[in-house]
């Protein structure tokens, strides 16, 4: 498996980013071509214990059946019931050297923002980088500074071999600028779940 093309177009969400069904918005991504899929059932208004795990399983299928890579967020608790590909975790989240003890084979990225998180990440143990938040973001409401695209070409200046990924303000007007830096992917949430047309969004992504 072919990560860095595996992570091309990457969409983030869970059921309290999306103004409709998020099992209907899936399928409109899946559709327009998105490679990786990260459920991030987290924050405000999102769903807890058996609701969060139903929602993920259905999730979980739709991606399994479009050969989709499927991601958790954060929530280490899921990975093997949802029979994850992965984990994605941020700073303040389990280790990643615990993590990597814990699911040896499963996928693991990590989010790095500047160069004091970097120089506190076991950047060894990953499998990819998630560098941002590119833009200004309105998603997360405890969203860091916006770093520009600077802070991809610096981690991909360090990093050559390690699949690179923006997030954070990514639209279809902005990707070409995340690539162009560097990253092998780019991670949207609001500019899919929110779009008129999902499967356009992410074809032209």
């Amino acid at each position: 498996m072919n990560l860095r093309k595996r992570l091309r177009k990457y969409l983030i969400m869970g059921s309290q980013n999306c103004p409709r069904d998020p099992v209907k918005i899936l399928e409109e991504a899946i559709a327009g071509g998105i490679t990786a899929f990260q459920f991030r059932e987290k924050g405000l208004g999102s769903l807890k214990g058996e609701d969060k795990l139903s929602l993920g399983q259905k999730l979980r299928k739709l991606c399994r059946q479009h050969d989709v890579l499927f991601i958790v967020n954060d929530d280490s608790v899921l990975v093997d019931p949802l029979e994850a590909d992965g984990i994605h975790v941020g700073q303040e989240d389990m280790s990643v050297k615990q993590l990597r003890s814990t699911f040896p084979n499963k996928i693991i990225g990590l989010s790095v923002s500047n160069e004091a998180e970097l120089k506190e990440s076991s950047v060894d143990v990953v499998d990819y980088l998630g560098a941002g938040p590119v833009f200004g973001t309105s998603t997360k409401l405890d969203a860091k500074v916006a770093v520009g695209v600077e802070w991809i070409e610096k981690l991909r200046g360090m990093y050559p071999d390690v699949p690179l990924v923006g997030i954070g303000g990514v639209t279809v007007r902005n990707s070409g600028l995340v690539l162009e830096a560097g990253a092998d992917g780019v991670c949207v949430i609001s500019a899919m779940t929110y779009a008129d047309d999902v499967r356009d969004v992410a074809s032209r992504l």
